[in-house]
């Protein structure tokens, strides 16, 4: 085939194309004339109604419209509280119906008052059946507002949405006698002890017994005698927030009948709070600072000496400032008085020392390795001065005996440590952790020289001593002739987080060698030289005592 005769060809093809496009366009017109002309259905309008304030409103719009533009049709405005039924973005149907509800709010602001609780404490020292009025009840008043909701004007719910405390309420708290029938025991001295918040004292008999301090607030943090046993130092439950105030320390007469406690105008004692012995008076203390978080406080690990004289506080005197020395500051540390008053003694997690008030220093004496408890508490060495002033018995850490580390051994050992050459010796291993040794006043032994007894709590499983019961035990000073005294063999052990042990300040003239402990929350009196115990209390909320 030619060039020519190809060229021919397209000429013909193109042609022909144009043709179809222009039969193919004729068709379109012609349809596109004829659906023109033909007549078109137009959709019908939709008719509603809506009610708004028991009013109906019929209204007709186009189809396609929504609740929202039939509502704008009825000239309806919406409050932010009122609904709609259904939402105003819902299409219109025929014969739909439209609710509004008209929904308000009203607050409304009124003084209640509150009814005081009537609370009983149940004490021993009462006979049973007898009553005594300790605190009189008083109501309190509250400012509450209340939100009410109402819809379409009926109360639908109302709500207290904030409430303030006008006048705190104050329970009203009565002492119901529950006296068991204990035998009396003839005691030296003035016996004081908390049970239920509140302080009682005895003299000369464990039947004779007084209350001291009524207020049912005392915490047991500090509760001890003047040496003398004429004023009795005690700390009370603060009636502010735990974390802005846990305590205040106060004092009270033991010779009178009916003293008023007197406010120190010291607060936050945790650890130590005593009587400086000799000295008449004065007050060493050491504080805290509260803590919203676990154990409820960070340790100052301070030291101040207050006067008390003629029933007054003075100018204290600042031993120690506060410092986060040592291992576990933040838990604390404790600190005890030499019988003669002219030594202090310190304990703390990694050690103990004695504190040189003249220079404000502290003097280590024995480095201790700081017990892991992996928990929010710190364990702290017992400490106790040796009546003859040259000798401290401390609860020391050993190192351990399995694969454990050194500060997560369960050995400990009552150790004495004496002053005089420096010298530290075990007296007796494997107490426990909670020995907590104390002593007795000095007395004259079989070869007629001065001698003293230390009594300390025996774990029952040493090597777990955290979570073991204890015993009492009772050794001569010098670690010899150890003799188990208490409970008696069977009975449930000590818990010695509630132990309270103290000796009688001297002996009776029958030869009576006592011990006041704290067992199953009754105090109980223990002759060391026989071995035999009476309860003494019954109510089961003994928690401290002291004996001087």
């Amino acid at each position: 085939m030619t060039i020519s005769s190809t060229y021919k060809l397209s000429r013909t093809g193109i042609r022909l194309l144009k043709q179809s496009y222009l039969i193919v366009l004729t068709v379109g017109l012609a349809l596109a004339f004829l659906v023109a002309c033909t007549p078109q259905v137009q959709p019908a309008d939709i008719t509603v109604n809506v009610t708004a304030d028991d009013v109906n409103h019929p209204i007709t719009l186009p189809p396609g419209s929504t609740v929202q533009q039939a509502l704008d049709a009825a000239k309806i405005t919406l409050a932010s509280t009122d609904r709609v039924d259904p939402p105003s973005y819902t299409l219109l149907t025929a014969g739909l119906n439209i609710i509004i509800t008209r929904v308000r709010e009203e607050f409304e602001t009124k003084q209640v008052v509150v009814p005081f609780e009537r609370q009983e404490l149940r004490n021993e020292s009462l006979p049973s059946g007898e009553t005594r009025l300790v605190q009189a009840g008083q109501n309190g008043l509250n400012e509450i507002t209340i939100r009410h909701v109402f819809e379409n004007n009926v109360e639908t719910g109302n709500s207290v949405v904030s409430e303030t405390v006008l006048q705190q309420a104050f329970p009203e708290i009565v002492m119901v006698g529950v006296q068991a029938p204990f035998a009396p025991i003839s005691i030296p001295g003035n016996l004081v002890y908390l049970t239920g918040g509140n302080a009682w004292m005895m003299e000369e008999s464990t039947s004779t017994r007084r209350p001291l301090v009524t207020t049912a607030d005392l915490d047991g943090y500090v509760f001890s005698l003047s040496p003398d046993g004429a004023w009795l130092l005690f700390t009370r439950k603060s009636t502010q927030p735990p974390d802005q105030q846990i305590n205040t320390l106060w004092v009270v007469s033991t010779s009178s009948q009916s003293a008023a406690p007197i406010n120190l105008g010291v607060s936050n004692i945790v650890h130590f709070a005593d009587w400086q012995p000799v000295v008449k008076y004065a007050i060493a203390y050491s504080t805290v600072e509260p803590h919203a978080a676990a154990p409820g406080w960070d340790a100052n690990n301070d030291l101040h000496i207050l006067p008390f004289e003629n029933g007054k506080p003075g100018k204290k005197q600042d031993i120690l400032d506060t410092n986060y020395g040592g291992v576990y500051p933040w838990w604390g540390m404790s600190f005890a008085w030499s019988p003669d008053g002219k030594n202090l003694a310190y304990s703390r997690p990694d050690g103990v020392g004695l504190v040189d008030i003249g220079n404000a220093d502290l003097t280590n004496l024995v480095n201790i390795t700081a017990l892991n408890t992996h928990g929010d508490w710190a364990w702290t060495p017992g400490l106790a001065w040796g009546s003859d002033n040259r000798t401290l018995f401390l609860v020391t850490h050993n190192a351990p005996t399995g694969l454990v580390t050194p500060e997560e051994s369960p050995n400990f050992s009552l150790d004495a440590l004496s002053l005089t050459g420096n010298k530290i010796s075990s007296l007796v291993p494997q107490t426990g952790m909670f020995a907590y040794p104390v002593v007795s006043s000095l007395r004259k032994n079989d070869a007629g020289s001065n001698s003293y007894l230390v009594a300390y709590l025996q774990a029952i499983f040493p090597t777990a001593s955290a979570t073991s019961r204890y015993r009492l035990v009772v050794i001569a000073n010098n670690g010899s002739t150890p003799r188990l005294l208490f409970p008696a063999e069977g009975q449930p052990g000590l818990d010695p987080l509630a132990h309270a042990l103290v000796w009688a300040p001297s002996l009776l003239e029958n030869g009576g060698d006592f011990i006041g402990v704290i067992y199953a929350g009754n105090l109980w009196i223990v002759d060391a030289a026989s071995g035999q115990s009476q309860q003494v209390t019954g109510d089961g909320l003994t928690t401290n005592i002291d004996w001087k």
